[in-house]
């Protein structure tokens, strides 16, 4: 039986696109978390048809990941036709479940004196009769972990929230969860995260213009 060489090459990074949900009647006014029946607004279903193009460059894709909300699944379905993939939901990546501050306007909860927490030590805050900040981070990255897992090597496509997003971000770059508010993530940008056996490697943060053909670690 021959030996392997000890200078071969290491296994293929695994690229992961994170991609935010297009614009809906309520962003930027209103918390709407895990409400049912939020459709993209005109504007979000063209920054899908936009996102979708710039992702068409990448010519293998192994499969599109999508939150079972409307929002990212309608901003999945272009994505997807133009990869040649059907959308696969995860429930994964799920926004994080705001529980009682479900729908509520952001011009109210910016008021509330809980607000400063969420803003400048968001892991030690809990929704109330929702979820923590740490478990909505460890949630997602369990889940992106199960992803690359299951398509090492290859480049995948997940699109998600704001929260999760920035999240899974902070925690690839080594960034305490109370920093993460200080990451932007825009509707329809996309966010690259390639994972080798060495770790995770941001490329790219809230991309929203240009080509993406070129990401790769350098």
């Amino acid at each position: 039986m021959s030996k392997k060489s000890p200078h071969a090459s290491a296994p293929a990074s695994t690229l992961i696109l994170l991609v935010r949900h297009g614009q809906t009647s309520t962003t930027g006014k209103v918390l709407p978390g895990r409400a049912v029946g939020l459709h993209l607004s005109e504007n979000g279903h063209r920054e899908a048809e936009n996102v979708a193009h710039r992702l068409s460059e990448f010519k293998k894709v192994a499969a599109v990941y999508a939150s079972p909300l409307e929002r990212a699944r309608e901003t999945a379905a272009p994505i997807a036709e133009a990869l040649k993939q059907k959308v696969r939901i995860h429930r994964g990546l799920l926004e994080c479940d705001f529980g009682d501050w479900t729908g509520a306007k952001l011009a109210v909860l910016i008021k509330k004196p809980e607000w400063k927490t969420v803003q400048v030590a968001p892991s030690t805050f809990r929704f109330p009769n929702g979820e923590s900040f740490m478990e909505m981070q460890s949630r997602v990255v369990n889940t992106l972990d199960d992803i690359r897992t299951k398509h090492r090597g290859q480049v995948v496509v997940c699109v998600s929230h704001a929260d999760p997003i920035k999240s899974a971000i902070a925690h690839a770059i080594g960034t305490h969860l109370d920093l993460f508010q200080r990451i932007v993530i825009s509707t329809c940008s996309v966010s690259a995260i390639s994972v080798s056996m060495f770790g995770p490697l941001v490329l790219t943060v809230n991309s929203i213009g240009g080509s993406l053909s070129e990401l790769r670690p350098s």
